[in-house]
């Protein structure tokens, strides 16, 4: 091995990855990435520092020596396989408080986001790994290059500033996390690495669903509920040129919010530019039956990610998709969406960054946590004004979630800033899609017997009888003429 060929990996055929190769390249990957949200010089620095540990003849001497490779390099006396702690020590050392944002992406790449203190994990705290100097002096004693080495202080601000913290670092991270498993995958599997992408853009999917829409409407007979139908999908058409930011789409079941509010994504998605559309839904149940009708429509383009996905109803690329949600258009549960936004893992919050400049459809939105408001409004606040993202929040029972102001004009709730209708006149929807009417008992104290019961059930052609047992079930049954 030459003196200064260090590895980031080596494969099973005894390749070798070179590190300083591995370090530019996802520091390249990591600023296109954090591009998207005017953060490039933060992810560069953390991609170029990531795994600077590696450099120490400790961790080289383990990579060569666990490949069967001879490598002349003498063990140091201090261990272990920690590669992490050093870049993140070099970012402090180098750019003070600045660093510490990078020390946090560099020393969580593996592990996940650590903590400041210790809390459940010891020895996982960032605040106790920086006193770990030795990791850096035994990276530093090697040859490193000084394109790795160089220090610019990052000049872009924190997006969202000190409330937007906590979310820009995630972003930062994913980021960095997804650019690194990238690479290495490309490295390990270049097969694999080539499955990834080739999606077409929203242009062709918008134009293959205004075709889809188009053989429906043929179709469709000319009742009332179609014509109202029809004047949804318009608005939604309509309402996508509209700028960008927080909409409500407020339809009653049976107004076709699916297929309308796909319209307005694709619409807005090719007005604006946005990269991808994620349809998040509260229940698994109708996942797989939303997913089936836009898997119609757009074939692959469309992954679900969920826990309760049949492996069979998947395949290699779109297992590839959802590892990191890049795919033109997602499925997925509230749950997976919110959960990542406040998430630590590599795993979860791997996908983030590719949440920016998005359109996200919340289906049936009353259904948002209440015990989680708060942060949830906060977060999609935040995504809304600094990350690109539109929202729509679509059901028939709208929640109130709009800020609202007491009498002095004080904040009384801290909602969703600027929320949008798409349709053009809710209630009068309401009035022309109405098809029940309730009768509601005089004398809630007065009981009916079965047989009364089943004599008046039988006027009618259609019934729902909810009763208290299937016993009772069953007796109410034998009692029909």
């Amino acid at each position: 091995m030459s003196e200064t060929c260090y590895a980031a990996h080596i494969d099973a055929s005894k390749n070798i990855h070179r590190l300083e190769e591995h370090l530019l390249k996802v520091a390249s990957g990591a600023a296109a990435y954090a591009a998207e949200f005017s953060s490039d010089q933060w992810a560069e620095l953390a991609g170029r520092w990531h795994d600077l540990g590696k450099y120490s003849d400790t961790f080289q001497k383990m990579i060569f020596d666990a490949n069967g490779i001879e490598a002349h390099i003498e063990p140091e006396h201090v261990a272990p396989r920690n590669h992490s702690s050093a870049g993140a020590l070099y970012a402090v050392e180098s750019l003070g408080v600045h660093g510490r944002v990078l020390a946090y992406l560099i020393a969580g790449h593996h592990g996940g986001l650590p903590d400041w203190y210790k809390i459940d994990t010891p020895g996982q705290a960032l605040g106790e790994r920086l006193n770990e100097n030795e990791y850096l002096e035994a990276a530093l004693s090697a040859r490193i290059p000084q394109d790795i080495l160089a220090k610019a202080k990052p000049v872009q601000p924190i997006i969202g500033g000190r409330e937007g913290f906590a979310l820009w670092v995630r972003m930062l991270f994913s980021a960095l996390v997804d650019a690194d498993f990238l690479d290495t995958e490309a490295f390990y599997d270049s097969q694999q690495a080539g499955r990834r992408g080739g999606y077409p853009p929203t242009t062709e999917l918008k134009d293959t669903f205004d075709a889809y829409m188009e053989s429906v409407t043929e179709e469709a007979d000319d009742t009332p509920v179609n014509k109202v139908r029809a004047d949804i999908l318009a608005d939604c058409r309509n309402a996508g040129r509209r700028q960008p930011g927080i909409f409500s789409l407020t339809v009653p079941t049976g107004g076709g919010k699916t297929l309308s509010s796909m319209a307005f994504a694709l619409e807005h998605a090719v007005e604006h530019g946005k990269s991808r559309i994620i349809y998040a839904i509260p229940y698994t149940s109708i996942i797989e039956q939303t997913a089936d009708i836009f898997r119609e429509i757009f074939g692959d383009s469309v992954i679900e990610h969920h826990s309760s996905l049949d492996p069979e109803r998947e395949n290699h690329k779109s297992r590839l998709a959802a590892e990191n949600w890049d795919a033109p258009v997602i499925v997925t549960t509230n749950v997976q969406f919110f959960e990542s936004l406040f998430a630590a893992k590599t795993s979860r919050c791997r996908k983030l960054h590719n949440i920016v400049n998005s359109v996200v459809i919340l289906d049936e939105a009353q259904l948002i946590p209440p015990q989680f408001l708060a942060p949830i409004l906060t977060v999609m606040n935040s995504l809304s004004e600094h990350y690109r993202v539109t929202f729509v929040l679509s059901t028939a029972t709208q929640p109130a979630l709009n800020t609202t102001s007491d009498s002095f004009g004080r904040t009384s709730f801290r909602g969703l800033n600027g929320v949008r209708e798409i349709v053009s006149d809710p209630d009068d929807l309401y009035r022309k899609l109405d098809r029940v009417r309730m009768e509601i008992p005089s004398d809630f104290q007065h009981s009916c017997d079965w047989e009364d019961l089943a004599e008046e059930i039988a006027d009618h052609e259609c019934v729902l009888a909810i009763v208290n047992t299937r016993k009772d079930a069953r007796d109410l049954c034998r009692l029909m003429p």
